[in-house]
C-alpha cells in the first residue's frame, strides 16, 4: 500500500493549520514530536481506529508526519525538517503554545 505525501514544495500553510487545528491530532503531532517512529497502535487514541486513520490521513496529506506500511503495521514520523524548511519555526511554535494552560479571560465589566 503507498500513500500519498506532498513533496516539500507542495506543504501549503493553509493544510497544516488545518491539521494541527483539531485536538486529536494535535496530541498526535506532540507524541510524534518527542522523537523518533511511532506505530500507529503505540499512540494514545482517544476515538475510534476509523476516526483515527481520517487523522493520521489529514496530517499525512498536509504533510505533517510521513506514514510508512510495513507488514501490517504503520509506522509515523513527524517531517520537521521539512515543516522547517517550508515555515521556520512554525511546529515549534505551535507546540509550544499546546504546552500552555488556557488564557484566563478578562472579567465582565473590568
Amino acid at each position: 500500500m503507498a500513500f500519498h505525501h506532498p513533496t516539500r514544495e507542495q506543504i501549503q500553510l493553509p493544510d497544516v493549520l488545518t491539521a494541527l487545528g483539531h485536538p486529536v491530532r494535535l496530541s498526535i503531532v506532540r507524541a510524534l514530536a518527542e522523537g523518533g517512529e511511532h506505530s500507529c497502535g503505540a499512540l494514545p487514541s482517544p476515538v475510534s481506529k476509523s476516526t483515527m486513520t481520517h487523522h493520521w490521513r489529514v496530517l499525512r496529506e498536509s504533510g505533517v508526519i510521513h506514514q510508512r506500511p510495513e507488514g501490517r503495521e504503520h509506522f509515523l514520523t513527524l517531517r520537521c525538517a521539512d515543516l522547517d524548511a517550508r515555515f521556520p519555526g512554525l511546529l515549534h511554535a505551535i507546540l509550544d503554545a499546546a504546552k500552555q494552560p488556557e488564557a484566563a479571560t478578562p472579567a465582565a465589566g473590568g
